[in-house]
């Protein structure tokens, strides 16, 4: 498998190239198709699961864990949304399996690092964002992938509720109640 950076930074957000032909021949069998949208999603991946689990070790555990997983579900892949929100949900869904597995296996909550170095995601420092997640986990499901979505990965709320399978409304009051916590235990600094 490859190897992403080494750094407690997740890879530069960028397009993917479009991939149906490529997809649509990996489903069909083609090695060389399914080695082609690995290289074209692996960044991708990577990316994803370091929003998810803030630190590098982690990520590239969970972003190799879901390159096996898209070997196996490829096939699942219907076109009938964004092929990056359906590698999304997959990243997501192996990084909750990830964790749940090394608690049973740790007794304890994974540990999440925040990154050393200040890179700006959607408008937001790394070192605020992993704070902002590490509060957001405690807050139950769905509010930490909304966050990571929204203000991670710069997706709009209609584009979050597309990736989470939930209406727009639950994304935005998602949003709302995480800003309404964070203004609560930070005297309102989080306008």
């Amino acid at each position: 498998m490859r190897t992403p950076m080494q750094s407690d930074q997740p890879p530069p957000r960028r397009q993917l190239p479009a991939l149906d032909a490529q997809i649509k021949a990996a489903q069909q069998g083609s090695a060389t198709a399914f080695e082609a949208v690995f290289d074209a999603c692996y960044d991708v991946l990577y990316r994803y699961a370091f929003q998810w689990a803030g630190n590098a070790a982690d990520a590239e555990d969970i972003a190799q864990l879901a390159a096996i997983k898209l070997a196996k579900t490829l096939k699942q892949f219907k076109f009938e949304s964004q092929f990056t929100t359906w590698l999304y949900r997959l990243v997501v869904t192996t990084a909750i399996d990830w964790a749940r597995a090394n608690r049973r296996h740790q007794g304890q909550e994974p540990a999440a690092n925040s990154p050393e170095e200040s890179v700006t995601h959607g408008g937001f420092s790394a070192v605020y964002l992993q704070q902002l997640i590490n509060q957001v986990a405690q807050m139950g499901e769905g509010f930490k992938e909304a966050v990571i979505l929204v203000l991670g990965e710069g997706f709009s709320h209609k584009e979050a509720a597309q990736v989470l399978k939930v209406k727009e409304s639950t994304v935005s009051w998602r949003i709302h109640e995480v800003r309404k916590q964070l203004n609560q235990h930070s005297g309102g600094c989080h306008d």
